[in-house]
């Protein structure tokens, strides 16, 4: 009789590990059929936004326009320095009637500038007060671009800077 009941219990071992093996197998082909390689690429551009200032001077007046050479839309502003005795002397105009001043000493276009286009003139009058015949009036343009809100209207945010970081090394 011992030797029908080890018959027995070898038969429901086996059969216990069959099941058992069975069940993980499933899981196991489950892997490798779910395992997919890929091969390729995309190239990613995250692009930039610059602008330049076009300028020309003409009887005694400064034509600027801003161009947007950078890759998304943008908003511009623009600042124009003379030497202190010539500052108060510089008198701004638009016909446009799409630049406005700040607070802050800038002229700001209202209008998105599309990658490639350019701003409408700005005028920037000098007065001629007994003047040397050469002094230098810069004009200095910065961009931000455009943000749209929850609705989809652009605006622009003059408050964000660029936060660059380098750190250097020097060995004695």
């Amino acid at each position: 009789m011992k030797k029908k009941l080890n018959k027995k219990t070898l038969c429901l071992t086996a059969a216990a590990l069959t099941l058992t093996a069975g069940l993980s197998v499933g899981s196991a082909m489950a892997y490798f059929t779910t395992y997919v390689t890929a091969q390729g690429g995309q190239e990613l551009s995250l692009g930039f936004t610059e602008v330049i200032p076009d300028e020309e001077v003409s009887d005694w007046t400064k034509h600027i326009k801003i161009e947007n050479t950078g890759d998304y839309e943008c908003y511009v502003r623009a600042k124009v320095f003379a030497g202190s005795q010539y500052q108060e002397g510089l008198v701004y105009s638009d016909e446009s009637g799409k630049w406005t001043p700040g607070d802050d000493g800038y002229y700001y276009y209202s209008d998105v500038i599309a990658p490639g286009a350019k701003s409408e003139e700005l005028l920037v009058k000098i007065s001629n007060m007994n003047l040397p015949k050469d002094f230098n009036v810069i004009v200095v343009s910065e961009c931000t671009p455009v943000i749209l809100d929850a609705e989809g209207n652009p605006s622009a945010d003059w408050t964000k800077k660029a936060d660059v970081a380098q750190t250097e090394e020097v060995g004695e």
